[in-house]
């Protein structure tokens, strides 16, 4: 367990419950500025504010510059726990950091995270890989890269932007990613490296990393090559839903053993566009056991090594593979998939003629994943339902993307003559995007993104059945293109808190279990956590995005020893601490 803060007295302890979790040393708030006489860099403002040993200074960097972007010159690389948050205007705009020109390179990962067991929270920033002279780093631009086991990353309200490689990448076991009400958008290298980048993205390197929890809800991607996940080890946890995947070139979901798994009211749209190729088919390098159609959603039978994790001992007869198996419990509702005429018209014509490479075309679910389900007796906690071919009916300018008009500047080939590259054994250099984000040149004194993003009209979909068909009354995909929480429905609203609040446990004193609830009045990201009297995490109850409302747990502590313990809400600013007694 990590220890938070050193021993002190109960009075003292409750006062520092009320900071923003830190390492020991650090202090509150820096504000960063960008432009005007703030000549250094911000990779150099936050990289100089350190302690002896490398911890921050400061535990939250408050970026408030909004007429001009922060450029970076560097990695920031953080070993403590950290925030680094925006301050939206009142638009929702956000602040910009931009890749920078050093030299002739272009700055290639944003931030490094490598302080094993620490928390990183993102909050409203805009993450732009193009440089100040609209270059883009092919090949090397990362958004953020997790290098370290057990950190914990919250993403909430971002845009990554053109990001080449990873928006998100990870070397580490046991680590937890809430990934939240953020846009990722052009995710694109080139023609000849079709199959990245990902919104998260499993590093290769050591083997294949555990993953604690990974939770990727109310996002967007948008012409984002890969898709979503790509994980290789055992997942104990994920729940991606409410999420728009849209104009991808491969597989939207590379992650095929996870041990829990919620996949519901997603929306695909032309998604895994260039789809397979004969190679790929019997060969299978972006699946697990081909030959396999290649699917949208997919699963496959655990190995003996993310078995033997999930049971908790090795794998040693039919007999616990077919334990491990039984214990995994996933469920995928309520998704919609659609592949558009232009793009289906096209995968006809190349496979009607003589081309080298045929396409292999994509479906929602592919016989082999279908036939898991349907084995209850096999795979008794797997469950779907509702899943649905269906058109959203965006914008006509999201279609444009396939075959861009002459007088489209600066998004490539489109996404039809890209899969022609592709599959075509021709691919180089060519690239496609949507509305990609260009620098006027020569560059201003000031600039920053287009904002609201282009896209935001042209998301807002149309089909009323898609808008109302969800597991939870949100509208299906990312609901954000509606006003946020004003998709809820009425009914909903009215019964909507009225402040943050985290109520007195009951019963009180207790044994071994009790019942903690939490009020939130907005959507955001939050944490109930549990702390011995050292200030130790003991439990992490809940974390991640969620939507105003009420939150009841129940919270099993019988594995612990008897005494007092203290339990903190977190959202934002807010924070609140009490007090209770478990007595064995």
């Amino acid at each position: 367990m990590k220890k938070l803060f050193t021993a002190m007295s109960l009075i003292a302890m409750v006062v520092l419950f009320s900071a923003p979790s830190q390492s020991y040393g650090q202090s509150g708030t820096l504000l960063v500025y960008a432009g005007g006489t703030q000549t250094r860099t911000i990779d150099q403002i936050i990289g100089a504010d350190t302690l002896t040993g490398g911890v921050q200074a400061h535990s939250v960097y408050q970026l408030v510059s909004l007429d001009t972007t922060y450029l970076l010159d560097a990695t920031i690389t953080v070993k403590s726990s950290v925030s680094i948050v925006g301050v939206p205007g009142s638009n929702g705009q956000l602040p910009c950091i931009q890749a920078d020109l050093v030299g002739t390179a272009i700055t290639g990962i944003f931030f490094t995270f490598n302080g094993k067991g620490t928390r990183v929270n993102l909050e409203n920033l805009y993450l732009l890989g193009v440089a100040p002279n609209n270059a883009n780093n092919t090949g090397a631009g990362q958004g953020v890269q997790v290098s370290a086991d057990n950190i914990s990353l919250t993403v909430f309200n971002c845009v990554f932007d053109n990001m080449s490689q990873f928006e998100i990448a990870y070397g580490a076991n046991g680590c937890n990613f809430y990934i939240n009400n953020s846009k990722f958008r052009n995710g694109i290298d080139v023609a000849s490296a079709y199959y990245v980048p990902e919104l998260l993205r499993s590093l290769n390197g050591a083997g294949n990393w555990s993953t604690d929890t990974i939770d990727i809800k109310y996002n967007t991607l948008l012409g984002v090559a890969m898709g979503p996940v790509e994980t290789t080890g055992l997942t104990t946890y994920m729940n991606f839903s409410h999420n728009d995947v849209i104009l991808t070139s491969k597989g939207p979901f590379w992650s095929e053993r996870e041990a829990n798994l919620v996949f519901d009211d997603n929306i695909f749209y032309d998604t895994y566009a260039v789809g397979e190729s004969k190679g790929e088919y019997t060969g299978g390098w972006d699946e697990i056991k081909p030959p396999r159609i290649p699917s949208i959603f997919y699963l496959a039978p655990l190995d003996s090594a993310t078995g033997a994790r999930l049971l908790g001992h090795a794998i040693t007869s039919p007999a616990d593979s077919a334990a491990a198996e039984a214990a995994r419990k996933i469920q995928v509702k309520n998704n919609a998939y659609f592949w558009s005429s232009g793009l289906t018209t096209f995968w006809t014509s190349w496979n009607d003629t003589a081309h080298v490479d045929s396409i292999y075309t994509p479906v929602f679910m592919n016989n082999e994943t279908a036939a898991m389900f349907s084995n209850s007796t096999g795979y008794p906690n797997f469950v779907q339902s509702g899943n649905v071919n269906s058109d959203p009916g965006f914008g006509p300018s999201i279609d444009e993307v396939l075959n861009p008009p002459g007088s489209v500047t600066n998004d490539g080939v489109g996404l039809l003559a890209w899969i022609a590259a592709v599959r075509g054994g021709t691919g180089t250099t060519q690239y496609y995007a949507y509305k990609r984000t260009q620098v006027p040149q020569p560059q201003p004194g000031n600039w920053v993104p287009t904002w609201p993003l282009p896209e935001a009209a042209d998301l807002a979909y149309t089909n009323a059945t898609l808008k109302s068909s969800s597991t939870d009354g949100l509208p299906l995909g990312d609901p954000y293109w509606f006003n946020g929480i004003t998709a809820v429905k009425q009914q909903q609203l009215a019964m909507l808190p009225a402040k943050f609040e985290l109520s007195n446990n009951y019963p009180n004193p207790f044994n071994p279990s009790t019942t903690i609830k939490a009020s939130l009045k907005s959507a955001g990201a939050m944490s109930l956590t549990i702390y011995n009297v050292l200030g130790q995490v003991v439990q992490v109850v809940d974390q991640g995005y969620k939507p105003a409302g009420e939150y009841v747990y129940n919270v099993n502590m019988d594995r612990f020893a008897s005494g007092v313990y203290f339990y903190t809400l977190r959202q934002g600013t807010n924070v609140v601490t009490k007090k209770m007694l478990l007595l064995k």
